[in-house]
């Protein structure tokens, strides 16, 4: 289990949607990442403390003991994922490969937009732009195999009943993908806005994509989440006629958080705003 997000890291599969083969690598996490217990339990104690405040003095001791060794753990979780991020964005650079971390809640339109930004940068006439997909969810190929129908090279990473992808599985991922030089590599996270925040891949920019359906105070609510973005992305603006939204009470919400953070106002399905998009993505190729 994951000392850091509580989720149970096993049964991790990378799969190439275009072979269907899975490459299983369940988790094979130390035995302290088991929780923690207290050095005593109450049978421990002597049979003639009975009283309510001893009872009350130990839980808090207890409890106290309980944080600070979770704590412990979740740095060395962490301490250990960006060890491995380090390595991932060391491999990357050397290559010239921009990596992207998209992350939003299920249902964002994240997928949509992926396949509908692989077409658009085909067609474009623009620098021709090689785009590769780590694809993360919990279960099935559904969404990589929506990726594959654009001819871009996916890998599939499912979690189980893991709610993030971390360092280790993009690593696992960017070795079966084999990306090539000088392309463009979008990691498509697991659909959350809570964990995804927490872990380093590797990547160059976290983009964070809200739609309008989900309501303008989900930057206050989740604020890590638009704390870590280098940029927002506000998707399905063509509903807005139908939906009580307040664009920019969603914008002053994610700059509040993130002082100075970009938000790209957008349709994946119209296509309004997605040149804006495009534009920041060949700026950061560079």
């Amino acid at each position: 289990m994951c000392a850091t997000c509580g989720c149970a890291g096993a049964g991790v599969r990378v799969v190439d949607p275009t072979r269907r083969h899975d490459h299983r690598h369940d988790h094979e996490h130390p035995s302290d990442h088991d929780h923690p217990h207290p050095d005593h339990t109450p049978h421990d104690r002597p049979r003639d403390d009975h009283s309510h405040d001893g009872h009350v003095q130990d839980a808090a001791a207890s409890l106290a003991s309980d944080r600070t060794h979770t704590i412990a753990f979740e740095h060395a979780v962490l301490a250990k994922n960006d060890d491995l991020a380090a390595a991932n964005r060391a491999w990357l650079t050397e290559r010239g490969i921009l990596a992207l971390n998209l992350m939003s809640s299920p249902g964002s339109g994240k997928t949509t937009l992926l396949v509908r930004t692989i077409y658009d940068l085909a067609a474009s006439d623009g620098p021709e732009l090689a785009v590769s997909v780590v694809e993360g969810d919990q279960e099935t190929l559904l969404d990589a195999e929506r990726i594959a129908d654009t001819g871009a090279s996916v890998i599939q990473i499912n979690t189980g009943s893991g709610c993030h992808l971390d360092a280790a599985m993009v690593e696992r991922g960017l070795r079966a993908l084999d990306p090539p030089r000088r392309s463009v590599v979008f990691v498509e996270n697991v659909g959350n806005l809570v964990c995804p925040a927490l872990f380093d891949l590797g990547e160059a920019a976290k983009v964070v994509i809200i739609s309008v359906t989900e309501g303008e105070d989900k930057p206050l609510k989740y604020p890590h989440m638009f704390a870590a973005a280098d940029l927002v992305l506000l998707n399905k603006i063509d509903l807005l006629p139908y939906l009580e939204f307040d664009v920019e009470r969603c914008v002053a919400g994610a700059r509040r958080v993130n002082p100075g953070v970009e938000v790209l106002p957008l349709s994946a399905s119209s296509g309004e705003g997605l040149p804006a998009w495009y534009d920041w993505l060949r700026r950061r190729v560079g």
